[in-house]
């Protein structure tokens, strides 16, 4: 449907009372945003201004505009700018929405504003973050916003500047791996082992796909192999393979084992659990976030919400790779893409490179 065949169908909704006419648009509003409809949702929040009385609407427009432009076009602007290679144009406009975010999205005494994306994003955030104050919903996705400047800040290399912005994120959405990525490479490149690590925890804790949790076990494998600590980096790097793909690690595997002088050799799972118990990491998904997956999918069966139910369902498959659950999503949905297949010998091996496949010490 196009734009003003949109505005048109929303129109004949609306009657002469503005409180009514409000609750109308939020409804409208909440079913584009179960379709995935970014226009239609974007058109349903123009009528909620328009609809508005003058003084609320202006306010509205003084938080969710800078220089009478509005924060997610200032966010696309900059975007454009990286795209363009354009990073020190980007940053002075990145730092002017920095500003604005933190000046008028500030928490107080009583309340947070939080950006949260999705139901299971808001369920893991109140069960591992619980708080006492009341949670606001940010207009926009502000923890991407900032992480954005953060990713620019360290491209023109403040990175010891990006430490707080990036801490800013994720006060917004504590659950969103992003931000905690991007301060785990500040901290690889400033050579901080112990916040490399503890950041990485702080990660795995809330990792809801096995890309990320391979990431987390990377990037240790990284760290430990800048500080010399040579046969536990292998451990976290093969981990990492376990779980996902990345072009990059073999090449990474490769350089570990010249450095090493001997070849990576593929470990036990008992070595693997044992090893990352010395920083006192856990191997595989956290249960927490599974149980989350879990339990949102029930509720959401339950609901006839095939949608949020499907999207729970993978998270939990991708975690699990539990052959029931897979079952449940095709039965949901036939034409679902398994995110994450078992990986076949093939891949896996591909996957592997430069692991030897015997351990003869399996302690």
């Amino acid at each position: 449907m196009e734009r003003n065949e949109i505005i048109a169908e929303l129109r004949k909704k609306l009657g002469d009372f503005p409180e009514e006419n409000e609750k109308i648009l939020k409804s409208e509003g909440e079913k584009f945003a179960k379709a995935g409809d970014v226009e239609g949702l974007n058109i349903v929040g123009e009528l909620i201004l328009e609809n508005m009385p003058e003084e609320r609407r202006n306010e509205i427009n003084r938080l969710t505009h800078v220089d009478g432009m509005r924060l997610d076009e200032l966010y696309n602007k900059i975007v454009e700018l990286i795209n363009e290679k354009k990073a020190v144009e980007a940053v002075p406009l990145a730092e002017r929405l920095y500003k604005k975010i933190t000046l008028e999205y500030a928490e107080t005494e009583k309340a947070k504003f939080v950006s949260l994306r999705n139901p299971f994003e808001d369920n893991l955030c109140q069960l591992l973050f619980k708080s006492d104050k009341t949670l606001n919903r940010t207009p926009f996705d502000f923890a991407e916003y900032i992480t954005t400047y953060a990713y620019l800040l360290i491209e023109t290399g403040a990175n010891v500047d990006a430490i707080p912005v990036l801490e800013k994120a994720i006060e917004y959405n504590p659950v969103d791996v992003g931000p905690k990525f991007e301060l785990a490479e500040v901290y690889k490149i400033i050579r901080n082992k112990k916040m490399v690590i503890e950041i990485t925890k702080q990660t795995l804790a809330v990792a809801s796909s096995p890309v990320a949790i391979a990431r987390c076990y990377a990037n240790m494998g990284y760290t430990l192999t800048d500080f010399g600590e040579y046969e536990d980096a292998a451990i976290f790097y093969v981990a990492s393979t376990m779980f996902a793909p990345n072009p990059a690690i073999p090449l990474e595997m490769q350089h570990l084992a010249d450095l090493k002088g001997t070849p990576i050799v593929m470990p036990t799972r008992e070595k693997i659990i044992k090893t990352m118990k010395k920083y006192g990491i856990d191997f595989g998904p956290s249960q927490k976030v599974i149980d989350v997956a879990v339990q949102l999918s029930s509720y959401y069966i339950g609901r006839k919400d095939i949608p949020n139910a499907l999207q729970a369902l993978k998270i939990t498959y991708n975690l699990t790779l539990d052959e029931d659950v897979k079952k449940l999503i095709l039965k949901l949905d036939p034409n679902s893409a398994m995110v994450r297949p078992a990986q076949s010998n093939e891949n896996a091996e591909s996957n592997r490179q430069n692991i030897q496949k015997t351990d003869n010490n399996n302690s």
